[in-house]
């Protein structure tokens, strides 16, 4: 076996665990032999993804969080700690967006609401530090962990529309620059900062902006397409193979980089 992309017994803590992407992501890891912890909102998905790992032979454990509660994350790195008494990966793809931080075809930048555009940034960049200064702590006793974050198409592009968003995934893209430096100044080498940045997959979220009812694709489906050379929208399972890397040994001299999964998008020209 090579070891260098060995993860097995490693505890690997995800949020945003219960959507389309958290759930590939968190299948493909317990069957690799990480001992994957989903962490979300939606109890019962969150469940059913546990027993479905159990059932396929893996080890894992749900968490209800709130990625903007700092007192609910520090509970979820208690009962984490309880289970397995320590902390090898964390990977931040709790996000999201809402209707009034974006933009509509017929509206104007008057038409955004400040309130909704502060709480996607809360969620998605809020979101992801939180957790991060949580469980980075027992990574700092350890000398040795794997953060991830989740950022964006839209922190390349300033693509119409998702402004809230865009402006959230651009921080987290920087974020994960600065905590790269900083845990490696402060902690040591063995604690790594990364981010993955997928192109368009269909999600719970998109698939409605993205496809019509027939399955056909709306206008931003066909557009998003066009400047994609593959031609297709992604596969959840195609982020697994970047997260493994960026989680295992394999990559043990990257830190700060976003790693693109896009098919090709952020490169299209004309």
């Amino acid at each position: 076996m090579n070891e260098l992309f060995n993860i097995k017994d490693r505890v690997v803590v995800l949020t945003g665990g219960t959507g389309v992407l958290g759930k590939a992501i968190a299948l493909y890891l317990a069957k690799q032999g990480a001992k994957v912890v989903v962490m979300g909102r939606r109890v019962e998905a969150g469940e059913a993804i546990v027993k479905q790992i159990r059932e396929e032979g893996g080890e894992g454990m749900f968490l209800v969080t709130d990625v903007m509660n700092q007192a609910v994350v520090e509970h979820n790195l208690a009962d984490v700690l309880a289970q397995y008494g320590r902390v090898d990966a964390l990977l931040n793809a709790a996000g999201g967006n809402m209707p009034g931080a974006t933009i509509a075809p017929t509206g104007t930048f008057f038409d955004l609401k400040p309130e909704e555009f502060q709480r996607v940034l809360d969620l998605n960049l809020t979101g992801t530090v939180i957790p991060t200064q949580v469980f980075l702590r027992p990574m700092v006793e350890q000398g040795k962990g794997c953060i991830v974050n989740f950022s964006s198409m839209a922190a390349f592009r300033p693509m119409t529309r998702v402004c809230g968003y865009a402006a959230a995934k651009a921080g987290i893209s920087n974020f994960t620059a600065y905590m790269a430096t900083e845990v490696a100044s402060k902690f040591g080498e063995g604690i790594r900062v990364n981010a993955i940045a997928p192109g368009f997959f269909l999600t719970e979220q998109n698939r409605t902006l993205l496809t019509n009812e027939d399955g056909s694709y709306t206008q931003r489906g066909t557009d998003v397409i066009r400047q994609t050379p593959f031609k297709r929208f992604g596969r959840p399972e195609e982020l697994c193979g970047t997260i493994h890397y960026l989680i295992s040994d394999a990559s043990a001299f990257v830190t700060g980089t976003v790693a693109v999964v896009d098919g090709g998008f952020n490169v299209f020209a004309m």
